[in-house]
């Protein structure tokens, strides 16, 4: 049996700082948690487009095989979100050997959301304040206040702005107290922008993450590429899908 190729082993690259944050903390992380809460109300009222792309690398940096998919999300008379797409009958990727089913779960990827609910799973460390574009933003480290079996946490970096306590950018992984293979299989770190929809919402719009695979043939650079985009706040409800 061919040995699993190897990966580039990544470091979430911030450390706490010891200048104190301008507020206090635990007021930080309450208008963070509170400005999540209208966030997600909204985007789960809202229909929106997922643009999914894998590109593999050569040896020379040039992207040589992709795989493409779009899908249109819509809120249901039921409540819930659902999906519809079209999966490519094959993948033109050369490296990367998972059937196009399988390529396609990448799209239902959930960006790292903090609402109030999840603030008890997570330890919170103020680690200063930095430029982010044209926003000034609070950086907190998030860490899991315990690893779980049968659920996986967030592990990282989310970046606040400083007028409206809105996350803007997060970066990390999800952990849990196993090591096992998940639907993000192989590809583990994700950076995550969001930008404002409707002058009031910061939604999740570019998500990112790049792997290399070592094997006997050499290295293979991955990226995975998901855009969430022309979101429409308060669609009106589709009705819910027939259950298969």
């Amino acid at each position: 049996m061919t040995p699993p190729p190897k990966r580039e082993v990544k470091r979430i690259p911030i450390d706490a700082t010891s200048a104190p944050p301008p507020l206090p903390l635990e007021e930080i992380v309450r208008r963070v948690s509170e400005k999540e809460s209208e966030m997600i109300r909204a985007r789960n009222t809202s229909a929106y487009q997922i643009s999914l792309r894998i590109q593999e690398f050569d040896e020379k940096g040039n992207a040589d095989a992709e795989f493409q998919m779009t899908s249109e999300v819509f809120p249901a008379s039921d409540g819930k979100l659902y999906e519809k797409h079209t999966i490519p009958t094959r993948s033109a990727l050369k490296r990367l050997a998972l059937l196009p089913e399988e390529l396609a779960d990448l799209s239902r990827l959930s960006p790292f959301m903090l609402p109030p609910a999840q603030l008890a799973d997570y330890e919170l460390t103020y680690a200063g304040q930095q430029a982010l574009d044209e926003l000034t933003t609070y950086a907190l480290r998030v860490n899991p206040r315990r690893l779980e079996r049968s659920r996986r946490l967030f592990e990282g970096v989310i970046w606040v702005d400083d007028r409206d306590f809105a996350i803007v950018k997060t970066y990390g992984r999800m952990v849990s107290e196993v090591e096992q293979n998940t639907e993000l299989e192989p590809f583990v770190f994700f950076e995550t922008y969001r930008e404002n929809v409707e002058g009031k919402y910061w939604f999740p719009t570019f998500m990112r993450s790049e792997q290399v695979l070592k094997s006997q043939a050499g290295e293979a650079k991955l990226r995975l590429t998901i855009r969430y985009v022309n979101y429409r706040i308060g669609a009106r409800p589709a009705p819910a899908p027939l259950p298969r």
